[in-house]
């Protein structure tokens, strides 16, 4: 009996330890990135317009100019590292970024591994094609070849959603950025390319071939862009959600989706 007594009480001790250093690791996550004063941002640089470089390699764009704001309220300086989208939450998880910021929309299967902040951007998947090639809707995708970025929200959704073109094309070709996608897309190699709204009306509004292509919007969910943060580090949410919050009660936000989406 003595000796159940003794062992109940060495894993109440070693159970309250645990508990004790969980919270810790909360809150240190906040005060080691605090003493370090630099948010590591783990970012796409061929996005846009959320994250991309200019010709002379300068990093610009929306998320760059929203996240420079929220650091400068929280007292951090952004420190941005290009990353493999494919392996975000990866990096995420790792401790090699503090966070993910770079048009990441929040999906019920993200929830499960990444938190996230409040939304401040809506964004929808949208199917871009060749005007000569004579697609007028989705549902002309059948036997066609359909390009996707690995990794994105779009490829959730192809998943999520098959009735809508997995199960109508006749094959995906998945890249790694949308760059390459549309180099192909121009080329006929694919035939269509489902990709975010935002990236698409940016980029062809800024190609001297977009009247050679034309969108249209696909009948998937609307979807909310956030900041992915690990779900440890409640402080650090908690200070970007007050942030954001901030900037938008005093127009700061306003300015900055005006200056890139008019």
């Amino acid at each position: 009996m003595k000796k159940i007594i003794r062992f109940l009480s060495l894993l109440i001790i070693v159970l309250a330890s645990v508990g004790v250093a969980g919270c810790q690791g909360q809150e240190n996550s906040w005060q080691a990135i605090k003493s370090r004063g630099t948010l590591v941002i783990g970012v796409d640089d061929s996005f846009v317009p959320m994250d991309f470089r200019q010709k002379n390699g300068k990093l610009v764009g929306f998320d760059v100019d929203l996240a420079k704001a929220v650091c400068k309220e929280i007292g951090l300086k952004p420190d941005f590292q290009t990353i493999d989208w494919s392996m975000k939450e990866t990096e995420l998880r790792n401790g090699t970024i503090n966070v993910i910021w770079n048009g990441y929309t929040k999906t019920k299967a993200r929830a499960k591994k990444v938190a996230f902040s409040k939304p401040y951007l809506e964004n929808d998947q949208i199917l871009v094609t060749r005007k000569n090639e004579g697609i007028n809707n989705y549902r002309q995708m059948r036997w066609k070849i359909l390009g996707v970025q690995t990794g994105s929200s779009g490829a959730d959704d192809l998943d999520n959603y098959p009735k809508v073109l997995k199960k109508r094309v006749k094959s995906t070709v998945l890249y790694d950025t949308y760059n390459n996608a549309f180099i192909d897309l121009k080329a006929g190699r694919i035939d269509g390319l489902l990709i975010d709204g935002v990236y698409a009306n940016y980029y062809l509004a800024h190609s001297k071939y977009q009247k050679e292509f034309k969108k249209e919007k696909l009948p998937y969910p609307s979807e909310k862009f956030s900041v992915g943060i690990n779900k440890k580090d409640k402080t650090l949410k908690n200070k970007i959600n007050q942030a954001l919050d901030h900037l938008e009660k005093t127009g700061e936000l306003k300015k900055i989706r005006e200056k890139w989406f008019n």
